[in-house]
């Protein structure tokens, strides 16, 4: 069971969650936080959108995934506070 319901779709959300803000997402935080069961998707979606998307080691061992706040064609996305 999820503990968030999403109002919004999961490439949305994620993009808006994670997007220039340096944090990561493994696959199980957000199976376990968020209900998204198929992380890895969901960021060959944002890829296959335009955006960068890295991947690297968490401190668990496990792949956590970051976007970049430009996108492939170096487009920057403003954040507003």
């Amino acid at each position: 069971m999820a503990f968030t319901k999403l109002s919004t779709t999961q490439v949305a959300f994620l993009e808006k969650h994670l997007r220039g803000t340096n944090r990561g997402m493994s696959s199980a935080q957000a199976e376990a936080t968020y209900g998204i069961m198929n992380l890895r998707a969901r960021m060959t979606d944002l890829r296959q959108a335009g955006l960068v998307v890295r991947k690297n080691k968490n401190t668990e061992g496990r792949t956590a995934y970051y976007i970049s706040r430009r996108d492939t064609e170096g487009g920057q996305y403003k954040l507003y506070a």
